[in-house]
């Protein structure tokens, strides 16, 4: 199996927010148990295990629950799009310097995605840029929006453009959710709010032209496209009766969309999953489980075995490499 949604953090763990002087970013401390404690602005954010980091626990993870190779992306709060343009930009150069020579160390069993300023996109297009071509890495993961843009934002197109260009795969995960302030009960942010993020990424890439403009980019969405295909219906119907609001920048309807994105298993219910496969392909599922973290899959694959059995074999192995534009190893 390759799991293509696992998250990594720097085993040195830098104090992000003394170094920088910005309590919004990042600082670690360290537990008893192994693990860490993120800290922002003085309050615990989450703890981690020591899985989080440690590459070697990691692995042997992996071998027990049958994981061949592991995609690493940083931890969402890493993004940082928020900090001043050159602060975002070195806090992304330490992150891909470190996963570079963590998948260095460990060929054929990691492979990786960096990280991006993206607030500020000529930056962001230069680290892309060094990501590829001088640590080797297959692609970025980026965030459900930037700030106050939507994925469709004109200013952020130069960054596909050049993904586009330059053959590297982009994986978009959900982070910073919408309306804090009504979520902030039930752990509503992860259980309503990163399913309607995504779902706003996948209409602001159709609806406005990115993947119309850009054929050959290679996206892939992190936990099962979100809500996207719950509301499908809705959506489609909403281009078919209001094309003077929906169909502003896209004349194409979305369903001419279905099979030109990826998504990853991490949905949790098999008859979805099967809803899924029948809206997009079989072939535009991969296998993610949001390892090392609770509300991912912790037995990996077990989402696709229940809804395909055997026929879910490419899910788990081959539909990934050609999202990543490699060859197995």
């Amino acid at each position: 199996m390759i799991d293509v949604h696992t998250h990594y953090l720097p085993e040195a763990l830098p104090d992000l927010a003394g170094r920088f002087g910005n309590p919004r970013l990042p600082s670690f401390q360290r537990l008893e148990t192994g693990g860490v404690r993120i800290i922002i602005e003085g309050a615990t954010f989450r703890e981690v295990g020591s899985n989080c980091f440690n590459a070697v626990r990691r692995l042997e993870e992996c071998d027990r629950s049958g994981v061949k190779v592991q995609v690493l992306s940083t931890v969402p709060v890493m993004f940082s799009y928020w900090a001043p343009p050159a602060t975002a930009t070195e806090v992304a150069r330490m992150l891909n310097d470190d996963l570079a020579e963590v998948v260095g160390r460990h060929p054929g069993r990691f492979i990786g995605l960096g990280t991006l300023p993206m607030q500020a996109p000529d930056l962001a297009v230069a680290e892309l840029a060094r990501c590829v071509g001088d640590l080797g890495l297959a692609g970025v993961q980026i965030g459900s929006h930037v700030n106050a843009w939507n994925l469709d934002a004109p200013e952020l197109f130069s960054v596909f453009e050049a993904a586009d260009d330059m053959g590297a795969a982009v994986f978009v995960h959900p982070w910073d959710m919408l309306s804090p302030d009504r979520l902030a009960s039930y752990w509503l942010p992860w259980l309503v709010g990163m399913p309607t993020e995504q779902t706003i990424a996948i209409c602001s890439l159709v609806f406005g032209g990115v993947l119309e403009r850009l054929p050959r980019l290679r996206v892939c969405l992190a936990h099962g496209g979100g809500s996207f295909f719950g509301t499908w219906g809705r959506i489609a119907k909403g281009f078919e009766v209001r094309p003077d609001l929906v169909a502003i920048r896209n004349s194409k309807p979305p369903s001419e969309y279905m099979g030109r994105f990826w998504v990853d298993s991490l949905v949790h219910d098999p008859a979805l999953l099967a809803l899924i496969a029948d809206r997009i392909g079989p072939e535009r599922i991969v296998l993610g489980t949001d390892y090392p973290f609770p509300l991912g899959e912790q037995e990996p694959g077990d989402t696709i075995t229940a809804a395909f059995s055997v026929g879910g074999a490419p899910m788990v192995w081959e539909n990934a490499f050609e999202w990543l534009g490699l060859p197995p190893p």
